[in-house]
């Protein structure tokens, strides 16, 4: 009790500091993003597209079609992604969990692989259902296997469990697109293009996204207090159940709609919530929303690196999410891969 009175009374001046600041930061961020690419665009020429929209201009084309839904979908995602992780990790007590190293995604991929093979004229809004269905069908599998292991809900072995199955999923998708000529279709979700995001399917998603957010901020304080264990969350009268189900669909509406946007990008999930913890403590209703804001300013800045990686071609968004995820995993597997956080 005396941790959980603690844990409230924390200072959250960073925390607080950081969101102030974030709307000046992602207004940089969308500038860099519009701004630099494999064609330099003027300054000017930016405000003339977004003020006097000419469509015979190829570079106000470039700008309004382009690189602002480009810019608007990265930041979405990644704080999208960026939350998701911070939910699982608070609500397993696990620092290794998040969408991509516990089989999230691979189960959204799956399922729009699914959708693009038996029903290849769906509509955008019904591959987004599917790839709900698919997050939430990689939950239950993951944890169905780690309830049946012993100790399977120990931080490696769930990374693990998470990890094969989310694997077997990939490749049985891969499978189905090989055999029924489909790949070129359904590359865009195995490489996730940012710069190919489709404007509408953007504004489809919002709804969702309302939704998933709401739920992630709504058990936020709950998940502080699950986070110190769940002995401690049934003590002080929590609805432990009922709590986890809110914060697992909460993960499977923003993991989902990330996938359908724009395709598996791993790690994000993972980096976001530890650094978001280390700035703000363990309250997670500071940790949630800083999560967001630094996961949107990571994916987009990481977009923007990637343009110049192999200039003037560009470098698939998830082997620069992988240049600094995969060190960061490596290291947390050796610093706390045999424990949980608290």
């Amino acid at each position: 009790m005396n941790r959980l009175t603690s844990i409230r009374s924390g200072s959250s001046a960073m925390g607080a500091a950081l969101l102030v600041a974030s709307p000046a930061a992602v207004l940089l961020t969308v500038v860099l993003s519009i701004l630099y690419g494999a064609k330099a665009i003027p300054w000017q020429t930016v405000a003339d597209a977004i003020l006097h929209f000419d469509a015979g201009n190829v570079n106000h084309q470039i700008i309004l079609h382009s690189r602002m839904p480009r810019a608007v979908g990265s930041l979405l995602i990644g704080a999208f992604l960026a939350i998701s992780g911070a939910i699982m990790q608070g609500m397993t007590r696990n620092d290794l969990a998040s969408p991509s190293v516990m089989g999230v995604s691979d189960g959204s991929v799956f399922a729009i692989t699914v959708c693009m093979v038996f029903f290849p004229n769906l509509s955008s809004l019904g591959m987004i259902f599917f790839s709900l269905l698919g997050s939430a069908a990689a939950v239950c599998i993951v944890y169905g296997f780690a309830s049946l292991m012993p100790n399977g809900f120990s931080p490696v072995r769930m990374a693990i469990t998470g990890t094969i199955i989310g694997s077997f999923l990939s490749s049985i998708a891969a499978g189905l697109a090989v055999y029924f000529q489909v790949s070129q279709n359904i590359s865009f979700w195995y490489n996730a293009r940012l710069h190919q995001l489709d404007p509408d399917l953007i504004r489809l998603v919002i709804p969702f996204a309302v939704t998933g957010l709401l739920l992630a901020f709504a058990v936020s304080k709950s998940v502080t207090v699950l986070a110190l264990g769940e002995e401690v969350s049934v003590s002080l009268g929590q609805r432990v159940v009922l709590i986890k189900l809110a914060a697992g669909l909460s993960v499977v509406i923003l993991t989902g709609i990330s996938v359908a946007l724009a395709g598996n990008i791993g790690f994000v999930g993972l980096i976001i919530p530890h650094i978001a913890r280390f700035l703000t403590g363990v309250d997670y209703r500071w940790i949630i929303p800083c999560a967001g804001v630094l996961g949107a300013l990571f994916l987009a800045l990481c977009d923007v690196a990637s343009r110049f990686i192999n200039y003037p071609f560009e470098t698939p968004i998830g082997v620069v999410t992988a240049m600094i995820g995969v060190p960061f995993f490596l290291y947390l597997i050796r610093t706390r891969g045999g424990r949980g956080h608290a």
